[in-house]
């Protein structure tokens, strides 16, 4: 897909989907950035409540967990960060980013795609391939409340040739609708259950998240392996406990595995 055939970002077009909720949200695109993480950290919280957005038709440094790279191309995905507030506490709000796939899977679930599932902690996948990363990071400043950005990469339309690693292979939007929304209306869409689950976690918790999330876990049942730990861990996947640690039933007993450094990979 060449620079010109492809519908870029319009913060207005955006405004239009979300509708009512538009104040809600502090929204900047821009044609391309390093990474919607990094500037965000770097950008000074305003005071005005809103929730600030930064989106990019392109990232040249994107970044997933564990130091992997989010490759980008113009028109290939959808990119953005948003930061989010919360009440002080001593470590991350438990399961946050649990929740925020959920938010990506309702979404897609109401464009009508089928088969949308969550890895444990960060991936969204539709029939057991990646369509989706989330990054999510602290920020603090003095005086200010603690802060997530929170950033999300989805694929939207993949080039042919594009090489991309993933210990579950890859997909995109075009594979999964006939029609899929263009770029304003899938991030307006995506603000706008993201609003909406961030909302009912502040109030209540993961734990009145915890079975919408058990509800699409990709793993459940099956035989995984834990990579990044002092020792690699193998058992049955038994879904997450109430603050987002993973379930593992092994020959030795339940282990609980935080998401840290890991990766979870099938058996």
């Amino acid at each position: 897909m060449s620079h010109s055939d492809f519908e870029a970002l319009d913060a207005g077009a955006v405004a239009a989907v979300l509708g009512e909720l538009a104040g809600q949200f502090s929204l900047a695109v821009v044609p391309e950035c390093d990474s919607t993480n990094s500037r965000l950290m770097e950008t000074p919280a305003d005071d005005d409540g809103r929730i600030a957005v930064l989106a990019a038709d392109r990232q040249t440094a994107g970044r997933g967990r564990r130091g992997r790279s989010w490759l980008s191309w113009p028109g290939a995905g959808l990119t953005f960060s948003l930061r989010w507030h919360f009440m002080p506490a001593p470590h991350m709000p438990a399961g946050l980013s649990l929740v925020v796939g959920l938010a990506v899977a309702r979404t897609l679930e109401e464009l009508g795609v089928e088969g949308v599932q969550l890895k444990w902690p960060n991936d969204v996948l539709i029939h057991g391939k990646k369509l989706a990363g989330i990054l999510v990071e602290l920020s603090s400043s003095r005086g200010r409340p603690p802060a997530a950005v929170i950033g999300i990469g989805l694929n939207l339309r993949l080039p042919a040739d594009a090489q991309v690693e993933s210990a579950t292979g890859v997909t995109d939007l075009a594979a999964c609708l006939a029609a899929p929304p263009g770029p304003n209306r899938l991030l307006g869409l995506l603000l706008g259950q993201l609003h909406h689950f961030l909302d009912l976690y502040a109030a209540a918790g993961f734990p009145a998240l915890r079975a919408a999330w058990q509800q699409r876990n990709a793993f459940a049942d099956l035989p995984v392996r834990i990579f990044g730990e002092a020792q690699e861990l193998a058992g049955t996947c038994a879904g997450v406990d109430d603050d987002g640690a993973l379930l593992l039933d092994t020959p030795e007993g339940r282990r609980r595995v935080l998401s840290g450094e890991v990766s979870l990979r099938l058996a």
